[in-house]
């Protein structure tokens, strides 16, 4: 049920709350869970120090903040050695506009999430990334013209058997 961790009832409640609402107060979690303050604090602090939960982020609502556009990559290497799978990962690791990058199974080797500015930005950054891969990489382009379902939380209740 918790991998390699190893965590009770009482660490799921603390994981589940501060999914639902990471900015809840020490007080009010301790309350929720059914604990007192300082070891309801013990446990978040273990679960940090384990990597269980954190980093901390906050939702930011681009549409209201600024004009972005959404892509997905799929991108095809032309090689399957190991130091062509390395070499791309650092490329995409230093490249801000990737929000995410996940090597798949399937016909293409890694799916990878941009956001940027304008499309112009985009093509701009997926010829950087052809360029400097020096040929390795097929990448084909996926527009997002609407987000139908927003990411909002892992359905832990599914997920944890709960």
């Amino acid at each position: 049920m918790t991998g390699d961790a190893k965590l009770d009832r009482i660490d799921i409640r603390i994981i589940k709350a501060l999914h639902a609402d990471a900015r809840i107060t020490n007080q009010a979690l301790a309350e929720q869970v059914g604990l007192s303050p300082s070891p309801c604090l013990q446990r978040v602090r273990r679960l940090e120090r384990m990597g269980v939960i954190g980093p901390y982020l906050g939702r930011v609502d681009l549409d209201k903040l600024c004009h972005s556009v959404m892509v997905f990559g799929t991108a095809s290497l032309r090689s399957h050695e190991h130091d062509d799978f390395q070499l791309f990962e650092r490329l995409v690791r230093e490249i801000p506009e990737v929000v995410a990058c996940y090597k798949v199974s399937g016909t293409f080797d890694y799916l990878v999430q941009f956001r940027c500015p304008s499309i112009a930005r985009y093509h701009a950054l997926s010829d950087e990334l052809l360029r400097a891969s020096s040929g390795l990489v097929k990448l084909s382009s996926h527009v997002v013209l609407d987000e139908t379902k927003e990411f909002r939380g892992l359905p832990l209740d599914a997920l944890l058997g709960t």
